[in-house]
C-alpha cells in the first residue's frame, strides 16, 4: 500500500495537513540533542531523516518496509547521504545500544506490534538516548474530534483522488488514527518498554502529538 502512494506522498502530507506536517516535524527534531547517530524508524521518503542529516546529525539510517518509499528518499537532495536498510520496525537489524537517537514520524501507528516495536527503538539506544516520535492523534475535545473525523473519514479519500492518488490508502488513514493509543496511553507503552522521562506535547488542537522518551 505504501509503495503505492510512495510518488504522491509528499505532496499529499502537505496538503491534507494544510502544510503542518512541515512544522510538527521540526519542532520533533528540535528535541534532539545536535549531532550524533539517528535511526529514522519507518523513515517512508525520508523527510525526518534529511532533516537531521542536514542538521549535522552523522549517520542517518533510513529505515522501512517499504522499498518504494525509501527509493524516493534516495532521489531527493541530500539522500545520497543517509544510509537506507528495509526491514521491520519490530526486528530492528542492529546490536544494542548502538544509536544516540530514533526517531519516527508518522509511522508508529501501523505497526503490527506497537510494544515489540517500543522495546526495539528502547533496545538500539545508546544510555542517555533518546526517542522522539511524532505521530497523529485525535483531538481531546468533542466537537474539534468530531468535525476532524469528518474531514478525515470524507475529505481525506477525495483529495488523494484528486491528486492521483489511491483513495483506499486515505480510508485506512483514519481507521489507523482510531486505533492508536491516546497519548496518555501511549505514554505507558513507553514506559513499559523501559523508557525515563516520558513526556508529549500536543500540537495544533491535538491532531499530532510529539512523544519523546530517554534511554
Amino acid at each position: 500500500m505504501f509503495d503505492g502512494i510512495a510518488r504522491r506522498y509528499d505532496v499529499l502530507n502537505r496538503v491534507l495537513s494544510f502544510g503542518q506536517d512541515v512544522s510538527w516535524r521540526r519542532r520533533a527534531l528540535g528535541r534532539l540533542v545536535p549531532g550524533g547517530s539517528v535511526l529514522d524508524v519507518g523513515a517512508g521518503t525520508g523527510d525526518l531523516a534529511l532533516a537531521a542529516s542536514a542538521a549535522g546529525a552523522r549517520p542517518v539510517v533510513a529505515l522501512d518496509l517499504a522499498g518504494g518509499m525509501l527509493e524516493r528518499a534516495r532521489r531527493r537532495p541530500g539522500g545520497e547521504r543517509l544510509e537506507y536498510v528495509i526491514a521491520s520496525a519490530e526486528a530492528l537489524p542492529f546490536a544494542d545500544a548502538i544509536f544516540d537517537a530514533v526517531v519516527a514520524g508518522f509511522a508508529v501507528r501501523n505497526f503490527g506490534d506497537l510494544a515489540r516495536g517500543a522495546s526495539e527503538m528502547r533496545r538500539v539506544l545508546r544510555p542517555g538516548g533518546r526517542a522522539v516520535i511524532v505521530e497523529l492523534s485525535l483531538p481531546a475535545n468533542r466537537l474539534v474530534r468530531g468535525v476532524h473525523l469528518v474531514y478525515l473519514h470524507l475529505g481525506a479519500p477525495l483529495i488523494a483522488r484528486a491528486f492521483g492518488s489511491t483513495p483506499e490508502a486515505y480510508r485506512y488513514l483514519p481507521a489507523s488514527i482510531e486505533r492508536f493509543p491516546e497519548p496518555e496511553q501511549f505514554a505507558r507503552v513507553l514506559r513499559d518498554a523501559g523508557f525515563a522521562r516520558v513526556r508529549f506535547e500536543r500540537l495544533t488542537f491535538g491532531v499530532a502529538t510529539i512523544h519523546v522518551g530517554e534511554a
